[in-house]
């Protein structure tokens, strides 16, 4: 017997444009297509293809033509970072301009690649309905992204070269890092700068270490014990300036995106905006609020465990703070690619992969349920409940997914704190009597009769 018949309405990006133009980008030219109504066959359209250099005013005069056009939509496929100019100077025109996805306008197979064929294609599948936006943040949200992205590239070119200083030390048979969890903290700090002065001594290196150093004078001095030379000492003072260097640039960066967040327009508060369906201590309505700065948006998602205050400026730096374009924390989860696909063919359902996603938001997302996971938290219970059945890395990403759609809660309703729902949430929630039935299940498999577990009870009555 068939199933009944359902209805699927079709989202706000997937209806019919009339006026359309798309750009297939290249780092020299960009190869315009518009696709216009027949100004002569009813019913017929229009196409018209041509190039247009990547430079400023050209792009400008595009925009204008565009606009004088009619044309309602602009569609740009996402290649390398030469979609830029494009994207900021058409829409500084006031166009409506999307940028896709790569994979979702790639040409049908049979059929010759060039960049005019590329460029009408990408029109067709844009006055269809049949492509969605990316998310790209507003003006100064990508500054910070600049900003944050920038210091975290910076931090680990930083430690790149730190690990560079303990290959010189394996060179030199210095076992440094056997006997100190960090070997640029500050016992380790002061024992290179030692080597890098001069000093051979092993028992006068070790007794440059902290007291609060695990290791006894003579493991340090046994570790310190090698061939370091003049060579060696070159090497590691050239590679520990460079680590200075990038020390005092992260930390100049840090202070310009606490600037930055700082000055961040909040969004107006919408008295139409649907209330979120709230998960945490939502709190009142936000009409007549003033909107959070982002300074305190920063200690609110502080309060998450696990998310640090360097964590959430990564947070607000990819998400922005106006949760807009992601209407559900489902669709924010599968934007971030915390959420498996589902892949369904005739009777078999089954699970994919969720994906790459943003790689910053990603690793932010990681390092945050990591440190959940350790806590006495509702979010390290669920760390323990899933890792048992899942694994540890399924349960982590299933941790991040609930940092995420917490962090969702926050910036869609600027009332709402964070409350821990606690480490016992969901063992008061459990069904006695289905818990009971459980257990009888697990006792009567293991060959235990219903007089033996009379017998049980009544002994420890």
């Amino acid at each position: 017997m068939s199933s009944p018949a359902e209805s699927v309405d079709d989202g706000e990006h997937e209806q019919v444009v009339v006026r359309v133009a798309a750009i297939d980008i290249g780092k020299r030219i960009g190869k315009v297509c518009t696709r216009l109504p027949h100004e002569t066959k009813e019913g017929r359209r229009h196409t018209r293809v041509w190039d247009v250099p990547a430079t400023t005013g050209p792009i400008i005069e595009l925009a204008d033509h565009l606009v004088c056009q009619g044309v309602e939509r602009v569609v740009l496929e996402s290649t390398s970072d030469y979609w830029r100019p494009f994207f900021y100077l058409l829409e500084a025109r006031g166009l409506a301009v999307w940028l896709v996805n790569a994979r979702d306008v790639k040409n049908v197979p049979g059929r010759p690649k060039t960049d005019k064929l590329d460029a009408v294609w990408l029109a067709k599948l844009a006055e269809r309905g049949m492509l969605r936006p990316s998310f790209v943040p507003r003006p100064e949200i990508r500054r910070l992204r600049d900003l944050t992205r920038l210091r975290d590239d910076l931090t680990h070119e930083r430690t790149r070269h730190k690990q560079r200083v303990e290959k010189i030390l394996e060179d030199a048979l210095i076992k440094l890092s056997t006997v100190l969890s960090d070997i640029f903290g500050v016992s380790g700090r002061a024992i290179l700068d030692a080597l890098v002065a001069g000093e051979r001594d092993p028992k006068k290196l070790a007794a440059l270490a902290h007291g609060r150093v695990r290791a006894t004078r003579a493991e340090l001095a046994a570790a310190l014990t090698g061939q370091f030379s003049d060579h060696h000492a070159y090497l590691v003072r050239l590679l520990l300036d460079q680590v200075d260097d990038l020390t005092r640039r992260i930390d100049d960066l840090t202070a310009r995106i606490d600037e930055a967040i700082a000055a961040l327009p909040m969004p107006d508060n919408d008295e139409n905006a649907p209330p979120p369906p709230g998960a945490a201590d939502n709190g009142p309505p936000t009409t007549g609020r003033a909107a959070p700065s982002g300074t305190d948006l920063l200690d609110r998602l502080d309060e998450i465990p696990g998310i640090s205050r360097h964590t959430a400026q990564v947070i607000l730096a990819e998400l922005g703070t106006r949760m807009a374009q992601f209407p559900t924390p489902g669709h924010l989860a599968s934007w971030a690619k915390l959420a498996p696909r589902t892949i369904q063919s005739g009777a078999t359902t089954r699970r994919g992969k969720t994906g790459k996603g943003n790689p910053y938001l990603r690793g932010a997302l990681g390092e945050a349920a990591s440190a959940a996971a350790r806590t006495q938290t509702f979010l390290g219970a669920r760390y323990r409940r899933l890792v048992k059945r899942r694994g540890k890395l399924k349960a982590l990403v299933a941790v991040a997914r609930s940092i995420l759609i917490i962090v969702w809660q926050l910036l869609n309703n600027p009332a709402t704190r964070y409350h821990d729902l606690g480490t016992d949430h969901h063992t008061t929630r459990i069904n006695i009597d289905r818990r009971k039935r459980t257990l009888l299940r697990e006792l009567a498999g293991l060959g235990t009769t219903q007089a033996d577990i009379t017998a049980a009870l009544g002994a420890t009555a």
